[in-house]
């Protein structure tokens, strides 16, 4: 185990145990190396802010002040942009400034590669006011995500129904609804595809080219249209 690792395990263990303490000799044998070693991690974890005091005598060691800790936040990136989401329809309440932060304060505990990929999601969200209620089929969401084309039976809003592979791009969402955005091999452009019409859907193998969304390609006045953002 690199030390990196073992500091982390080491608030994990404290943290599991807390408020009993774990003797150094005791943590030295849980992680397979002196008790100097030990000792030269809890004061490096000390000076970093983490809340570890010493407790003298036979029965001491070292505790952890678990109510000034938190445990690891295991966002994933999507988990990440459906709380951008969700916070997104908290503007104009005493609570949007606070709501924001948080989010802040969650992103910045991701792995780099993590906090890469919500923001790439993220990109691909566009919002009109402020964002619709209407769900998302998972399969849709499924190849947003991982980048694949779908195959779907779409009905147009007369009701026909046709066939369509799409290269899915993005989400756009006003109030009422939320709308598929992708490259439509059927029309050779760029369509947006009201969700709640999609009759069927199936995921192909394969994965969507490089292709992204210029701006023109929505047709909506751009001051009424918003990327959402997790900054």
């Amino acid at each position: 185990m690199n030390r990196t690792d073992r500091l982390y395990a080491l608030v994990e263990e404290l943290r599991a145990v807390s408020p009993r303490p774990r003797s150094a000799r005791w943590l030295a044998d849980r992680f397979e190396v002196s008790t100097r070693t030990i000792e030269r991690d809890i004061g490096a974890l000390q000076q970093s802010g983490v809340p570890i005091w010493a407790e003298q005598g036979r029965t001491g060691g070292y505790a952890l002040d678990r109510a000034r800790t938190l445990p690891p936040v295991n966002l994933t990136p999507v988990e990440a942009v459906a709380m951008a989401v969700a916070l997104h329809r908290m503007r104009g309440t005493p609570f949007a400034a606070s709501a924001g932060t948080a989010l802040r304060k969650l992103l910045a505990v991701l792995p780099a590669a993590d906090a890469a990929e919500a923001q790439r999601l993220a990109a691909r969200v566009h919002l009109i006011g402020d964002g619709p209620v209407t769900p998302v089929p998972a399969a849709v969401a499924d190849a947003v995500r991982a980048r694949r084309v779908l195959r779907i039976r779409y009905a147009d809003r007369a009701g026909a129904g046709s066939l369509r592979d799409v290269e899915p791009l993005g989400y756009l969402g006003n109030p009422r609804h939320w709308y598929l955005l992708g490259w439509c091999r059927l029309r050779h452009g760029v369509r947006a595809f009201r969700t709640d019409r999609i009759i069927s859907v199936g995921t192909l193998a394969e994965r969507v080219p490089e292709r992204e969304l210029a701006p023109g390609d929505l047709d909506i006045p751009g001051e009424r249209i918003r990327r959402l953002s997790l900054v």
